[in-house]
Formats: C-alpha cells, sequence, structure tokens
C-alpha cells in the first residue's frame, strides 16, 4: 500500500476537530479497517449539491472500509486550507479535495506530498501545482455545450429563427470548471453571436464581464437586476445562459420582479445544472427552462475507486490523459457524461435513475 504507516485493524480512530463540520466516520460493519483514513474536504454547505458530495463520498469510502474525515470549507478558501492542514497533520492516508479557490491549495499540497499523502481533485481541477494524482469530473465542456445547444434548438436558430437577445452568465472566476462551461457553450454560441441571430444587449460578452463569484444566487440576482435596468427599456431577454441551478434561481427573481412571467411577457429559455430540488421543481412549475443532471453517486464511486486504487497500488483507470493540464502538469482524469434535464425528460431521467422520487418533486 501507499500508506505512510501501517494501520491495523482496531486502530483508534483519531478525534478531529476543525473550524467547519468536521465529522469522523467508522469504516465498514465490523468496524475492521482496511487502508487507513481518508479526508475529504468539501468547499460549501450552501450547496446542496456539495452536502450530497460529501455524503456520497463517505458512503462509498465506508463501503470499501476505510475511514473518513469530512469537513466543510463554507465558501472560505483560508478555512479550507487550515482544514487540509489539521487532515495532514492528523495523518491521513489519502485526501479528495473540492476546491474552493483552486489557486490557493499550493502551499498546503505541499505539506501533502511531504508526508506522501496522494491527492484527488474532484470535480473543480486545483491549478499550479503537481501535487495533484487525479482528477474525478464530468466532461465540463459537454456541460456548456448542452447548455447552449438547449438554447439554440428552443429559439430555433438552426432553423434561421431571431435575432433574440440573449444574456451571458458564468461560474466563479476562482473555479476552472467556469472556463470550461463558459468556453463550451460559446462554441456553439459564438455563429449566432457572429451573424446577429443572438444579440447581447448588455454588451457582456467575455468571460472576466460574466462570472459569478461562489456562484452565488443572489450575485446572480443582482447582474441580472442591473442589466434588466440598463439594456432593456423596451425590449425583452428571450434567453439567459446560467450555468448552475442556485444561479438560475437568482435570475429567474429578478426576471420575475421585472414582470417576466405572464402572457405577455413570457419567461425567457434559463439554463442550468445540477438538477437542485428548487430547480428541477421550478422546471416542472415552467419556470427554469433546464438544468444538466450530474449524477454525483457515480462521481462519489469514481472518485472512491481511485483513491482504493492509489492505497493498494494498483493502476487506477482513467480516461482523460490529455485535457487537463493545471499549469504544473496534466492531470490523469476520469470524466463522466452529464445529461440534459427538461420538463419533457425528468421523469425518466431523475425519478426512474432513483434521484428524486414523485414525492419530493411535487412538494
Amino acid at each position: 500500500m501507499r500508506n505512510r504507516r501501517a494501520v491495523t485493524a482496531g486502530a483508534v480512530t483519531i478525534v478531529l476537530t476543525l473550524s467547519a463540520c468536521g465529522q469522523d466516520t467508522d469504516s465498514g460493519s465490523d468496524g475492521l479497517l482496511k487502508g487507513g483514513t481518508v479526508g475529504i474536504a468539501m468547499p460549501t454547505r450552501a450547496s446542496e449539491r456539495w452536502i450530497a458530495d460529501g455524503k456520497n463520498v463517505v458512503e462509498d469510502l465506508r463501503g470499501l472500509r476505510y475511514k473518513t474525515k469530512l469537513v466543510f470549507g463554507d465558501d472560505d478558501p483560508n478555512r479550507q486550507v487550515a482544514q487540509i492542514r489539521e487532515l495532514i497533520k492528523q495523518g491521513v492516508d489519502a485526501l479528495v479535495i473540492a476546491a474552493i479557490d483552486n489557486r490557493s491549495l499550493n502551499g498546503v499540497l505541499q505539506q501533502a506530498a511531504e508526508a506522501k499523502i496522494p491527492v484527488i481533485s474532484y470535480d473543480r481541477l486545483i491549478l499550479g501545482t503537481k501535487n495533484v494524482d487525479y482528477y474525478a469530473s464530468f466532461d465540463n465542456e459537454q456541460v456548456g455545450r448542452l447548455q447552449a445547444r438547449y438554447i439554440i434548438d428552443k429559439l430555433g436558430l438552426d432553423d434561421g429563427a431571431g435575432p433574440f437577445n440573449v444574456e451571458l452568465f458564468a461560474g466563479s472566476n476562482d473555479d476552472n470548471n467556469t472556463t470550461y462551461f463558459f468556453s463550451g457553450a460559446m462554441k456553439l454560441l459564438q455563429p449566432y453571436l457572429d451573424n446577429r441571430q443572438l444579440v447581447v444587449q448588455s454588451g457582456q460578452t467575455k468571460l472576466s464581464q460574466v462570472t459569478t463569484q461562489r456562484w452565488d444566487g443572489a450575485t446572480a440576482r443582482k447582474r441580472m437586476d442591473e442589466i434588466l435596468s440598463t439594456s432593456y427599456g423596451s425590449g425583452k431577454v428571450d434567453g439567459v445562459l446560467s450555468p448552475y441551478d442556485g444561479m438560475s434561481i437568482g435570475i429567474l427573481a429578478a426576471l420575475k420582479a421585472a414582470g417576466y412571467g405572464s402572457d405577455s411577457k413570457p419567461l425567457p429559455v434559463v439554463t442550468g445544472q445540477d438538477a437542485e430540488l428548487a430547480s428541477v421543481r421550478s422546471i416542472i412549475a415552467g419556470q427554469q427552462t433546464q438544468t444538466i443532471y450530474k449524477d454525483l453517486r457515480e462521481l462519489a464511486q469514481i472518485a472512491s475507486r481511485l483513491v482504493d486504487d492509489i492505497l493498494n497500488d494498483r493502476r487506477p483507470t482513467v480516461n482523460n490523459t490529455t485535457t487537463y493540464d493545471n499549469g504544473a502538469k496534466v492531470v490523469p482524469a476520469y470524466l463522466l457524461q452529464p445529461t440534459s434535464v427538461d420538463k419533457s425528460n425528468y421523469e425518466d431521467i431523475l425519478v426512474a435513475g432513483g434521484f428524486y422520487t414523485d414525492a419530493e418533486l411535487k412538494k
């Protein structure tokens, strides 16, 4: 094993006190330790998806009979660094990290490397350090392509319809996924912007102009309010590229406050991501139009499998060894495929797939 020390069955779990929601978990129904303790650092509890991610990774690692220590950084990069440093100090055997700020972890990951602790970058690629062993995520450019394709299809752009007014939103500028999502979407949307079938009345089309710090819904709402008041005196918005459900809910709140949602002024096409409960309910109610479903259960399984392979000196299975250059190395990755979901297929994908029940969606 690639453990730093031998760990025997019946080893005593070290109690770890961390600044935000440290959680010790046991390792198997018989309490026997298979391969050590895995530290799991998630970015926030403000989004239901990250709470689900933490829970899923813990459960999968427990199924493989590892102990786990789960922490949430609550959107504070300094807190996350301190948490990871404490996990290293407490002697975890591996780290699974979903970074808050993808460039804030270089120093603490050097400490992990010196302690021979392998690191799995979870969903968000950690940048600027060679001390990342593997990356588990989804095809992030495909997420953006699916969002853009949905707008293209709903507005009938391939059939020559238009012009339509659209506004563009992107995620947090310290999250590497933001670039992939936006790049994937713009590869499909740019031709329609160039031929003026799509018009961005705000003029904000560059990534640097449309990012949303911490993916925050209130921040997205404020920006949408400003766009509506300054750029849409007499016109109307026909589509909004939103990369994340929490932002979509904020964007929709701004639109509804401006009078959208009536027969005379219908809501525009609004995309999203993560199939969060509030957004799926919104889709069913005819408000948000689409979301991207990423089966977080599968992502947790991939991350847990990578950990198990590393700690047992097996070559982990990856399916991408060229795309994810973090500035210091190309990080070998395992990428899952996302799925576009709207009112027409949510039952087949989300309910039949066991992600939600009908009762949850119709409360």
